[in-house]
């Protein structure tokens, strides 16, 4: 799987007329060699592909370097193995290296630079992070089984007692559920907001206890071997809403269905955005929304392609991306729906929804 990815970025550098590639950024180093051992770097060679690492690294189950890859173990008192991988590509007679210029340090970029003076440096670019965004499918098996765990943990917590209870304490315990289930982790800082602190976009949980008639909003998603997702709901603590809870939650839910009947290949990201967007702005609700109405998931939680107003990319099929839109009110209380799911074709059966808790608006 990581050497038909190679392969694949071999081909694009031959085509931009580079010999080689240096990947510094280690989760790009992960998708292409299988496994980050701290501190390594990857260089893709016209003919043979070497993984440099500081010490050897251990076989960690999913986490494993792929055997084609040649291992070369440069201490690192040896000095920068983006150095020593720029000489190991003069000696492969590599003329031309892209590097991942987003990524290097200035100072780092100079050293590879004096220490290769006749390799010419190229900028590489987003070039792996935009063969990231079309996912294989065991790719998103993993994010199926990291919504699956997600969804459980969710679940579970919401089978319990509440009021009483602080934000931390159940994002704590939410964390603690993703691990009981199988997760290697949280994917991001789980988000708990009880009341008025739901009326925050971005809120981070504190020591303040749920009380009846409080919205509670919840966001978190499970690692699972490397790939995260994420899942969002809102419910009501009593027996049952207000009208103003019950009208603002439905608005929301329109546009996140919106948003995502919107998903199908070849769709524009800014059109997926504006399919949410305008119905809450329509409600009187277009100020203060979030920047964006989703993003790509993958290894890293935040990925391409974004959902935001001034996208200009369009969706490929077999892209996991997150709609998540919401309508915050300082001081009262807000709504936040966000799902997981996988661009497909119409033939298909369109968009696959990975999270599959209720968007129900339940009173718990």
């Amino acid at each position: 799987m990581q050497e038909v990815r190679r392969n694949r970025l071999r081909e694009r550098c031959g085509a931009s007329g580079n010999s080689g590639a240096l990947i510094s950024r280690p989760t790009n180093v992960r998708y292409l060699a299988g496994a980050t051992p701290p501190g390594a770097v990857l260089l893709v060679g016209p003919t043979e592909d070497v993984l440099l690492c500081p010490r050897t690294p251990a076989d960690a189950g999913d986490n494993r370097v792929d055997e084609p890859l040649r291992l070369t173990v440069l201490p690192s008192s040896g000095g920068d193995l983006a150095v020593a991988a720029a000489e190991l590509a003069c000696g492969a007679r590599i003329e031309t290296l892209a590097v991942e210029e987003h990524h290097l340090t200035v100072a780092r970029h100079r050293a590879i630079g004096a220490a290769a003076p006749r390799l010419h440096l190229a900028d590489l670019g987003m070039a792996v992070e935009q063969q990231r965004m079309v996912k294989d499918e065991e790719e998103i098996a993993s994010l199926r089984i990291a919504a699956e765990i997600t969804d459980q943990a969710l679940g579970e917590l919401l089978e319990s007692i509440l009021v009483g209870r602080t934000e931390r304490h159940l994002a704590l315990e939410l964390e603690r559920r993703l691990i009981d289930h199988g997760a290697d982790g949280a994917a991001f800082p789980t988000s708990v907001a009880t009341g008025p602190n739901s009326g925050r976009r971005g809120h981070r949980p504190t020591d303040r206890r749920v009380e009846e008639g409080d919205f509670l909003s919840v966001c978190v998603g499970a690692d699972y071997r490397g790939y995260r997702c994420e899942i969002g709901r809102t419910f009501v603590i009593g027996t049952s809403p207000a009208d103003w809870q019950i009208e603002l939650y439905d608005l929301v839910f329109a546009a996140q269905r919106g948003a995502r009947e919107a998903l199908t290949p070849g769709a524009a990201c800014r059109d997926v955005d504006r399919a949410a967007r305008q119905i809450l702005a329509a409600a009187g609700h277009g100020e203060g929304l979030a920047p964006l109405t989703g993003h790509g998931v993958g290894l890293e939680i935040d990925e391409d392609p974004q959902l935001t107003p001034d996208a200009m990319g369009k969706l490929d099929a077999c892209v996991p991306v997150t709609v998540e839109p919401g309508v915050h009110l300082p001081g009262r209380g807000g709504v936040r729906i966000d799902d997981t799911l996988v661009v497909r074709q119409e033939a298909d059966g369109g968009p696959e929804l990975l999270t599959i808790t209720t968007k129900e608006l339940l009173a718990l």
